[in-house]
This record gives structure tokens, C-alpha cells and sequence, in this order.
């Protein structure tokens, strides 16, 4: 269990983006509508006195996920009934976290999972021995692979399984970095100035979608497209939504470019259309407690909420979708 200075901490963290969202935020671009997701259900209830506040989540074939618990620095696998089993949790820095840039805790963050199980996810410490790229093989223990600048903070992870490179966000040092899955040393695949963030968080969720990486961008409340040139190098940014303040995570729904993406500060999900266009589809009286990620396999939406700011119900959310 997290001590009592632990969850200051992640309360004074929270303020802080509590403020940065509400002066963002404008009176409501968007209303609920019809949407092409209906039943909602919250399916498992996570433990905020314990620090299980979901920040990313992977899903593997057979409908288990597997999650970063952020103020806990662990990874858990959430299995389909429910149960949460506690795959890892990593070392403390020697200073507790405090420097970690922004947020002043360390705190694991983006995740995916390769088809062979293993597990790649991203440490923020502030500290150079800690702060970078970690895996997880099945069975195996956590091993960090690759190093990132103590005073950035890794955020959004991508697997581009063909090439066998990872993608990472840096939502303070507003770079997207890249690296082998084997490890090494990152190189930093895009400094666009669309990356950047304003004086809180920029660059932040993260996939690969058709040749091109996708990126939100928390603090300017867009969604960038990237494409990865032949030669491996990253193309020119092209801003492909607006005005969704707040965003932090998104997945695509398997009809072309449509998206579904997280709104942490408000807790809402919008649906986002090719064109840019977006209506906000789930809210917090669907159960969302400041969401943080989303994931969709077949005909189920996965929504992990981290009550960052509510600070209720850290909670997992089914959604059926629609085809």
C-alpha cells in the first residue's frame, strides 16, 4: 500500500491537471449522440488505496488485458472474470520519484504485448538507472532494455510488429522516440513542433496505423498522423482532429480511421471521424472516472479509468461495439 506521502503526491499531481484541463476547456463542443456503442459495464473495480490506477492497458488473444497500475509501478494481468493478478512490480528510485518531471512520482506507463506474449512497457523515475523501455517475458522477471532522459517522461508505447520497433512518446521533452525490441539505444525518431505541449503534457497516446504512427497531444487537445517513410524516417505531421481537450489515449474501431479517444479530465470518450469530426459518446454516467486508455478487440471496447482526479472507483469498462 502507497504511503500517505505517495498519495499527496498523486493528489498534488492531479490538481495540476485539473488545472491545466479546466483552462483548457471551453463550454462543450460536442453532445452526446447516438453512437455505434451501446451496454456499458464497469467489469472490474481496482484498489486506489493500493495505487491501482490503470494509466495503459494491452489485450492478448484470449480476452485477458494486461494493465500498468500507475502511482503502483506494476503490471497486472486482468484476466476475463475479473481477477487481477500483480505480474511485476519495479524498484523504487533511490529518491522516492520526486524528480520525475511533471508529476513528482514515479510511474509506469504505456504498455503492449508482442504475439509471443512478451510485454513491453515504459518507467518514468526522473533518475537515469530507471527512467526507459522494460520487458517482461512470460515467466520472466522485468528487465529494462533501453534507457530514456531522466528529465523527459516516456508516455504512450506502439509495436510496429513488422519492423520490430518500438515507438515511444515523451510528453514533457515533446519527442517520439524509437527503438529495437532487442534494446539498445533510442534515437529520436520525431521532434515536430506539433509534439510539444504547452506547459503540462504534449505527445501522449500512441499507435501504428497504416503505415503511419498516430499521436495525440494532451495539452493542444489534437490527433497527428505520421507517416513512416520507406526509408524508416518519419514524414511530415499532418493534424488530423482538433478540439478534444484533455485527450490522452485512443484506439481505432476497425472501420477505416475511426477512432474512439480518451478525455481524461472531463471523463468522456469521443468518437472521432476521419474528417476530423468527433461527438462525445460515453461519460462519467457510464462509470468513466477520468479514462486513460482504450483498446478494442472484435466487438468489445476496453476502457481503463484511473480516478486520477475523482478519486473513486479506479475501475475497467466493457463496451459492446457495433458492427
Amino acid at each position: 500500500m502507497p504511503s500517505n506521502k505517495k498519495l499527496l503526491t498523486l493528489s498534488a499531481a492531479s490538481a495540476v491537471l485539473v488545472a491545466a484541463t479546466a483552462a483548457m476547456l471551453s463550454p462543450a463542443s460536442a453532445s452526446t449522440v447516438a453512437a455505434p456503442i451501446s451496454g456499458p459495464r464497469v467489469s472490474v473495480h481496482f484498489d486506489l488505496a493500493k495505487g491501482q490506477t490503470p494509466e495503459n492497458i494491452a489485450l492478448a488473444p484470449g480476452g485477458d488485458a494486461y494493465v500498468t497500475f500507475a502511482a503502483g509501478r506494476q503490471v497486472a494481468k486482468v484476466s476475463r472474470d475479473g481477477t487481477t493478478r500483480i505480474l511485476a512490480t519495479l524498484p523504487k528510485p533511490a529518491d522516492g520519484g520526486v524528480q520525475t518531471p511533471v508529476l513528482g512520482f514515479p510511474l509506469t506507463v504505456g504498455i503492449v504485448r508482442a504475439h509471443d506474449g512478451t510485454l513491453y512497457f515504459l518507467y518514468a523515475t526522473g533518475t537515469p538507472d530507471l527512467t526507459g523501455v522494460w520487458r517482461l517475458r512470460p515467466g520472466g522477471k522485468p528487465q529494462r532494455i533501453a534507457a530514456l532522459p531522466a528529465n523527459g517522461l516516456p508516455n504512450g508505447l506502439a509495436l510496429d510488429a513488422r519492423t520490430r520497433m518500438l515507438y515511444i512518446t515523451d510528453s514533457v521533452l515533446g519527442t517520439i522516440w524509437r527503438v529495437r525490441t532487442t534494446g539498445g539505444t533510442p534515437t529520436a525518431w520525431s521532434t515536430a513542433p506539433e509534439l510539444a505541449s504547452t506547459g503540462f503534457l504534449g505527445a501522449n497516446g500512441l499507435k501504428i496505423h497504416k503505415g503511419a504512427v498516430w499521436a495525440t497531444n494532451l495539452d493542444k487537445g489534437t490527433i497527428l498522423r505520421i507517416p513512416i517513410r520507406p526509408d524508416g524516417c518519419a514524414g511530415r505531421v499532418r493534424t488530423e482532429a482538433t478540439g478534444l481537450q484533455g485527450i490522452d489515449d485512443f484506439a481505432f474501431t476497425g472501420r477505416g480511421d475511426q477512432l474512439l479517444a480518451t478525455l481524461n479530465g472531463t471523463s468522456q470518450v469521443a468518437l472521432v471521424q476521419p474528417q476530423g469530426r468527433h461527438s462525445i459518446v460515453m461519460t462519467s454516467a457510464d462509470g468513466l472516472q477520468n479514462p486513460t486508455s482504450i483498446a478494442v478487440r472484435g466487438d468489445t471496447v476496453h476502457v481503463t479509468s484511473a480516478a486520477y482526479l475523482t478519486g473513486k472507483d479506479p475501475n475497467l469498462l466493457r463496451v459492446h461495439l457495433k458492427r
